[in-house]
């Protein structure tokens, strides 16, 4: 009898023990329940389970992790060794720049100095600076790279304002890295904004590795390429680590490349665009083209003027060149008009796939 007493005592105490779990369990889910959006728990509130545990861990590791990821490219700005990471590449009307994929800002109109040698190569960079450009692109194939880095540094404008391209030839590529130096001495101007592979060639995948070198150094601070299409980029992309900030390809209204350029954008890539006036020997024709010049008359703008301006508008960087002080003026004053929808649809039935150039 005694025994049977004890049992019933038993089983009443474990009813009541049953009751005050799910009674607690309740209580632990309603707390949950009446937290603000994405406020975390305190640690006295309610406990965890060991098989909750790992999960919460993993998520606050990936957690910490992106953070980690962020801060390392906000101080090295050298990311970009996934791949398949894309970005916003949408360019700012208001401070006319785009934000690059290395965590820098780069100008969207500037100057280009093919051709321009000597005390002319000054002297139109420093005209350019006095317009307020602040993009310039040369090249060791250029020869001015010299005359460059003199223009910015008398130029009186902080160093960190002015943006300056310059460009490996693959007759470079078998000795990148002496290249790269020879490209800081010609330069002189503390460090190097972008340097690109000026087009695809033997060791390029090598000199580009060393580019990335340079970058993790110092020297370099954003890459790129040019004259890489589709196909190239495609068989390129995957040998590297850092993914190209910038491609640089001729556009313009004869051949507009537009099944390019969303690829390049896909990839998080700014898209920057040489000839866009034509090129030379092509220019006037194009400038004296009837529906441009119509558009242009429409909004008192010249044609180089509605050209530049549409490339800006399809999201494409431009680098016109000239020795012209009024020319360079000219080219700077692309923020007081916006083509219609209708008008970049008529440039864009100008396209006739008619490249200028070889590359």
């Amino acid at each position: 009898m005694k025994r049977l007493y004890n049992l019933i005592l038993a089983c009443l105490l474990m009813v009541s023990l049953s009751a005050c779990g799910k009674q607690a369990g309740a209580d632990s889910s309603a707390d949950k329940g009446m937290e603000p959006h994405g406020q975390t728990e305190s640690a006295g509130t309610t406990e965890q389970t060991e098989k909750e545990q790992p999960a919460v861990s993993e998520a606050e590791q990936t957690e910490a992790q992106t953070e980690n990821n962020l801060t390392d490219r906000e101080e090295q700005k050298i990311e970009g060794g996934d791949n398949t990471v894309t970005g916003d590449i949408s360019f700012n009307f208001e401070t006319k720049t785009v934000l690059l994929n290395s965590g820098y800002e780069m100008p969207i109109y500037g100057i280009g100095t093919y051709s321009l040698t000597g005390d002319t190569c000054v002297e139109s960079v420093t005209a350019a600076l006095n317009s307020g450009v602040r993009l310039i692109d040369t090249a060791y194939m250029y020869h001015n790279e010299e005359s460059v880095g003199e223009a910015v540094r008398n130029s009186g404008i902080p160093r960190e304002e002015i943006f300056v391209i310059t460009k490996l030839y693959p007759n470079q590529f078998s000795d990148a890295e002496a290249a790269i130096e020879e490209a800081l001495v010609k330069l002189d101007i503390d460090y190097i904004d972008m340097m690109l592979l000026h087009h695809p060639g033997t060791d390029d995948v090598e000199a580009y590795l060393a580019m990335e070198k340079a970058v993790a150094d110092g020297k370099i601070r954003s890459l790129g390429l040019s004259n890489w299409y589709v196909e190239e980029l495609e068989e390129f992309i995957p040998q590297i680590n850092i993914m190209p900030a910038l491609v640089q390809n001729e556009i313009h209204p004869y051949y507009q490349e537009n099944d390019v350029i969303p690829y390049i954008h896909g990839l998080g890539i700014v898209v920057q665009g040489w000839y866009p006036l034509g090129g030379r020997g092509y220019t006037a024709e194009l400038l004296g083209n009837e529906v441009i010049s119509e558009i242009a008359a429409a909004h008192g703008k010249s044609s180089a003027q509605v050209i530049l301006r549409w490339n800006l508008q399809k999201g494409v960087v431009v680098i016109p060149g000239s020795s012209n002080p009024d020319h360079i003026q000219e080219n700077t004053e692309l923020f007081d008009f916006e083509l219609t929808e209708e008008e970049m649809e008529r440039i864009g039935a100008l396209d006739r796939g008619e490249k200028h150039d070889w590359y």
